[in-house]
């Protein structure tokens, strides 16, 4: 049996600083703008370093410009939609939401601990929509991106 080589920007715990804004995301209603966007910057250089290494293994394995700009396009559509896109618009959407729940059904809550709620609410979301964003991506990308230009 073959053994399967580790991806170290997929398989290892490098790939939660994927989901750096994830963590700004959840942070939003507590922390100054600058830092959820802080945590964009986090999460887009973990896209481009994956990017940079799929292209460069590309270039190491085959060195046609043709199959270096597929794969290293591969790694950034699926990187940019798994990491930073999908599960960003996610957990803003679901801190957006608790607020708004807890503004309207909590009133006995203050203002400041529905923030931290929702934070909460938020960091806990990150472990459960992980592996789904990106089998989910995968699935999108086998059948559109890789469909047509790998085939």
């Amino acid at each position: 049996m073959a053994e399967v080589k580790k991806d170290f920007f997929r398989d290892t715990w490098v790939r939660y600083l994927g989901y750096a804004n994830e963590v700004g995301e959840s942070f939003r209603s507590v922390v100054p703008a600058r830092v959820v966007r802080a945590s964009y910057s986090v999460a887009f250089a973990y896209v481009l370093a994956d990017t940079g290494h799929k292209g460069w293994e590309m270039v190491k394995k085959d060195g046609r410009p043709r199959m270096v700009v597929v794969e290293t396009s591969d790694a950034l559509l699926w990187q940019t939609l798994a990491s930073v896109i999908i599960p960003g618009f996610t957990i803003n959407r679901i801190c957006a939401v608790s607020n708004s729940l807890l503004t309207k059904h909590a009133k006995k809550i203050p203002p400041n601990a529905r923030n931290w709620v929702t934070v909460a609410i938020g960091l806990a979301s990150i472990p459960v929509i992980v592996h789904p964003i990106d089998a989910g991506v995968t699935v999108l990308m086998d059948m559109t991106y890789r469909k047509w230009v790998k085939s």
